[in-house]
């Protein structure tokens, strides 16, 4: 049977965190480390990525792994990053039972424009066949980190030799089935998602903060958090204020 892979650490309320493209279950940083205080953290390997390099899911099927790698950790929260706050979105709109509170750091709902969406999807595919063609993981990362979304980010929060571990068939594997041009826009579908919500988005990030502000009117109960001087990783920029900001508003048991 096809499982994600899954690292567990700390007691507590379990917290599943979801991480973002070229990423692993270990690359939650500083951010992870203060959020694991009275916590048990339960970090994915999403497909196609770390030691779930083997797995091949879409957006839908990576959410019914999830849902199977979090059976028997009722209530939980779940916390994802970018694509994996796509993924964690997913997860929501199936309204697992045992899902307590969403955090969604730099998500969105997909791409409403038909020929933008086929054009992102004809790059991503691009991208996952120059890498499969040339095989250099280390070089796609550093190219991936070298775009607009990541400037500003320290080297030593950017994780590029975690992310190098990652296999160049897993990486395309996830451009191709779980890249934000596969995503069928769900914005319309948002009011089914009824737990908690908490949108995170860096305020240097104008981007997402566009899809934040409409993630948080089409969603029945989220609250915004915005977070200053950081950009797209908003939790990777500033890990201290994104773990206080999001740690804070986990503690009140529902």
């Amino acid at each position: 049977m096809v499982a994600l892979h899954v690292e567990r650490r700390g007691t507590g309320a379990p917290l599943v965190l979801a991480h973002g493209f070229t990423q692993t279950g270990r690359l939650w940083g500083e951010f992870g480390d203060r959020l694991a205080a009275g916590r048990q953290l339960v970090a994915l390997d999403l497909p196609g990525h770390g030691r779930s390099s083997g797995v091949r899911a879409d957006l839908a099927g990576s959410a019914a792994l999830v849902d199977r790698a979090t059976d028997g950790l009722a209530p939980y929260d779940l916390l994802g990053y970018s694509l994996g706050a796509r993924v964690a979105l997913h997860v929501a709109l199936r309204r697992p039972p045992g899902l307590r509170r969403l955090v969604l750091v730099g998500g969105t709902a997909g791409i409403d424009d038909d020929r933008a969406r086929a054009e992102r999807r004809a790059r991503d595919d691009a991208l996952a066949d120059q890498l499969e063609a040339s095989g250099d993981v280390a070089g796609f990362v550093a190219r991936w980190l070298a775009g607009p979304m990541f400037a500003g980010l320290p080297a030593s929060a950017a994780g590029a030799a975690e992310r190098a571990t990652n296999t160049a068939p897993g990486l395309a594997s996830s451009l191709r089935s779980a890249g934000t041009g596969t995503q069928a826009p769900r914005w319309a579908d948002l009011g089914r998602i009824t737990v908690p919500t908490l949108v995170v988005v860096g305020a240097a990030d104008p981007r997402f903060i566009e899809h934040g502000r409409r993630l948080v009117a089409g969603l029945p109960d989220a609250t915004w958090a915005l977070v200053p001087g950081a950009g797209h990783a908003a939790h990777l920029h500033q890990p201290a204020l994104t773990a206080r900001l999001v740690g804070s508003w986990l503690e009140p048991a529902p």
